[in-house]
């Protein structure tokens, strides 16, 4: 029995502590949130562009953005990634983070466009309707009486898209990008004890989906707080 607890403390030293470990898994940890929150806002932004041109009534528009949209949600994110890195910005000095946030953006653009254009589906447009008939802008009834109801739809399917999205994260090393799970497997590999270093990264993305679900939480009980 002390044989196997000194084996698993020697583990945790050499996987979690030795040479400042820690201090690369919180980096490689701050990288994967930072490339998670600025693709998840690019993506948002892109959605409700992309959302407006589809549901544009103009074929100009709406049939190459229904194009764009197909696309980006048939490829998958890695392959993306790899062809904007290593062919579209090939021989240009630019910043691989940022081109996994461009990547994450333009793909979770994608479906959140699609996310918001089967919310909008889902409003009851007699109430939209019936708002304008009593003399209410366009613009308004729309922002006053539809977004509030498509934001309630779209809601949870956007919360799964956001854990996704940290999820696909995870691929950014093979650009070079020492997020988290780039560097958890590194440090697998030079301990060669692969186990430890692996649950640990397991478990901060278990954490980071979990820190989602409960922002979303509380968002949703202030918004029926206040009506």
């Amino acid at each position: 029995m002390m044989k196997n607890m000194i084996i698993i403390m020697n583990s945790i030293y050499q996987n979690l502590i030795a040479g400042g470990a820690w201090q690369t898994i919180v980096k490689g940890l701050m990288v994967t949130a930072r490339i998670s929150a600025l693709g998840l806002l690019l993506g948002t932004v892109l959605g409700a562009l992309f959302c407006t041109a589809r549901i544009s009534r103009y074929k100009i528009i709406n049939v190459p953005v229904r194009g764009i949209i197909s696309f980006m949600r048939g490829t998958p994110v890695l392959l993306l990634l790899m062809f904007i890195y290593f062919v579209v910005f090939n021989g240009i000095r630019v910043d691989a983070a940022l081109i996994a946030v461009l990547s994450f953006g333009l793909n979770s653009g994608a479906h959140i466009a699609e996310l918001m254009r089967a919310a909008l589906g889902g409003v009851d447009k007699m109430q939209v309707e019936a708002a304008r008939m009593l003399g209410a802008p366009r613009p308004l009834a729309f922002l006053y009486i539809a977004l509030p109801q498509a934001v309630k739809i779209a809601k949870p399917v956007y919360q799964n898209a956001v854990i996704s999205l940290i999820q696909w994260t995870s691929v950014v090393g093979y650009v070079a990008i020492a997020d988290l799970t780039r560097v958890v497997n590194n440090m697998g590999s030079r301990s060669g004890d692969p186990f430890l270093a692996l649950f640990v990264g397991m478990l901060l993305y278990l954490a980071l989906s979990y820190a989602v679900n409960g922002i979303f939480t509380l968002t949703g009980r202030r918004a029926k707080r206040h009506g």
